[in-house]
């Protein structure tokens, strides 16, 4: 699993690539925090280069979205979300907790 981030003026973009699974999610939910600490809380996941996500990859996504929403500080955006991990975020019904954009770009002017 990869995981880069580039700051724009009002939010983050965190592009993820690989795998992320229960032994890649602490690094994941790791990188996400980094940025809350920073006051960092509106951030853009780009989900394009993702190939799997297990469910302790969507708790860290639920966590980091709990985080910041609180105080109404900010949010966490998907982008470029892959058909079969979009399927999944159905099921696990997260489709309603994350605005989805299928371009990340899109998804940065939204903040």
């Amino acid at each position: 699993m990869e995981i880069s981030s580039k700051e724009f003026k009002h939010c983050n973009l965190v592009s993820i690539s690989g795998r992320v699974d229960s032994a890649t999610a602490p690094q994941f939910t790791q990188a996400l925090d980094k940025l809350m600490e920073k006051g960092i809380y509106k951030l853009v996941i780009d989900m394009h280069g993702l190939e799997y996500m297990s469910s302790a990859g969507f708790r860290a996504l639920l966590a980091a979205q709990r985080n910041c929403k609180r105080y109404n500080r900010g949010e966490v955006v998907l982008a470029a979300v892959p058909d079969r991990i979009r399927e999944a975020l159905e099921l696990a019904g997260f489709t309603e907790l994350f605005k989805t954009y299928k371009e990340p770009l899109d998804a940065v002017g939204s903040l």
